[in-house]
């Protein structure tokens, strides 16, 4: 007989079989209790330390799962739910992963029964379309310019959250923002791009009330030099550059060997005249602002701030998208390349201004801005990122509804009405795992009663 082949190492343990569903079960309930009293009107927020030793307070699903540091791979899977749920969604991050611990809980009676799990996901899914149409018929159609409609959408999904002492304003702001930034695609579609477009600029001091959504885009920069360029222009001419205004350095470390002393002041005159040439091309149509992602000179800044033209450096690809959006100017790679049509002049006011200890550029009053930036004020750090991470999700709920205008009714109405459907789908299950799957259905009832019961309890 041949000894037998050791795949795994032998410190390795390998388990199978109903144990290992059981285990995963559990896991995946444990991970579900720890979000459980976030959820509803009386939640409770979570204060954690993250990995950097700073604090975290929030009752964001999906920020406490995210500091969570976890060995089991179905805890993991179920962080990686409420991440995914995060990303395509923006809310519900915790009412997701309460729905799945109970899920689990309910198949876990028949993996007793010795049901094999793939009978019960297959169960799962017809569930899901049928509950699906259900919620495609009960859903009404709404009227996304009704202000109004909008304002009370937003606030449901806030009403639970930290900022929902505030009133209005987080939803004010997230409705402001989405459909400052939502383009028409044609066929009643819009697109609302909320990570590329929006930026939240949060800067401690002030009152949360002083936030606002600005017509244009604020960046933390300063002009290159302060007493010789103008910090206030209206109605800029703006150009934007995706290359440096300074001497091209080798690729590679550049050697010369010079051998008279007169080669030495034709090389610095070369670099001289190189940088005025690019200077003369930018000149040429008449900037107030000229903004580069890469660095600029000091000589580049004489010639410019000569001419009275204001410049910033070192801007982010970021930060000089949404200008371009907003300002409409287009960004060039070499300056020879510049056209009239380049230059941006959407924008009303370009002004620098002093926000506690640092300087903010403001690109704003555009005309039919396509970017903008929410300027959140607030007492502390840790006060500004929970309100951020609630205009997050009210941005994304905003964004879903100009997307697709259709809205279910709350209140756990939808989640009994989900109920009593799969109810009488069960009856009429064919097939040979007939009686199986129509105990299933019904038991499926249980997570959305499970959900409907705790919404009532935090009321």
């Amino acid at each position: 007989m041949h000894a037998p082949v050791l795949v795994l190492k032998d410190s390795l343990k390998r388990e199978s079989g109903t144990k290992v569903h059981h285990a995963n079960i559990q896991a995946s309930k444990a991970v579900a209790d720890i979000i459980r009293t976030t959820l509803g009107p009386r939640s409770m927020l979570k204060m954690l330390l993250d990995a950097s030793g700073g604090i975290v307070v929030t009752n964001d699903g999906n920020a406490i799962l995210r500091e969570l540091d976890l060995a089991h791979p179905a805890a993991k899977s179920m962080i990686e739910l409420s991440r995914t749920q995060d990303e395509e969604v923006g809310d519900g991050t915790t009412s997701v992963i309460v729905l799945a611990g109970e899920m689990l809980h309910v198949a876990e009676a028949f993996i007793e029964k010795n049901y094999h799990p793939t009978v019960i996901c297959r169960a799962y899914n017809k569930a899901l379309e049928d509950a699906i149409a259900v919620l495609d018929k009960i859903a009404m159609s709404i009227d996304v310019k009704d202000r109004a409609t909008m304002l009370g959408l937003v606030k449901s999904c806030i009403g639970t959250k930290f900022t929902s002492q505030f009133g209005d304003l987080i939803a004010d702001l997230a409705i402001d923002a989405t459909q400052t930034v939502g383009v028409d695609l044609g066929q009643g579609l819009r697109e609302v791009d909320i990570k590329k477009y929006i930026k939240v600029e949060k800067v401690p001091g002030g009152q949360l009330e002083d936030s606002k959504v600005l017509k244009g885009v604020m960046i933390n920069k300063d002009v290159v030099a302060p007493g010789k360029m103008k910090r206030k222009i209206v109605n800029p001419r703006i150009i934007l550059l995706d290359c440096p205004l300074e001497y091209k350095k080798g690729e590679n470390q550049t050697n010369a060997e010079l051998v008279k002393e007169e080669d030495w002041e034709v090389l610095l005159k070369m670099e001289e005249e190189y940088i005025e040439s690019l200077c003369l091309q930018i000149l040429k149509f008449k900037p107030d602002l000229v903004v580069t992602e890469k660095g600029l000179s000091d000589l580049a800044c004489h010639y410019l701030s000569k001419a009275g033209v204001s410049a910033i450096r070192r801007v982010r690809k970021t930060d000089n998208n949404r200008i371009a959006k907003a300002s409409g100017a287009v960004i060039v790679n070499r300056p020879d390349e510049l056209q009239e049509s380049d230059v941006g002049t959407g924008a009303g006011l370009f002004e620098v201004k002093k926000i506690g200890d640092e300087f903010f550029a403001f690109i704003v009053d555009c005309k039919d801005p396509k970017a903008c930036t929410v300027l959140l004020r607030g007492a502390s750090k840790d006060l500004l990122n929970e309100v951020e991470r609630n205009l997050q999700d009210a941005m994304s709920v905003a964004r879903n509804i100009i997307k697709n205008p259709k809205l279910v009714p709350g209140g756990g109405a939808t989640e009994l009405t989900v109920s009593a459907t799969l109810k009488q789908k069960s009856s009429s299950v064919e097939g040979i795992e007939k009686v199986g799957r129509m105990k299933l259905l019904l038991l499926l009832l249980k997570p959305y009663h499970v959900l409907w019961h705790k919404i009532v309890e935090l009321m």
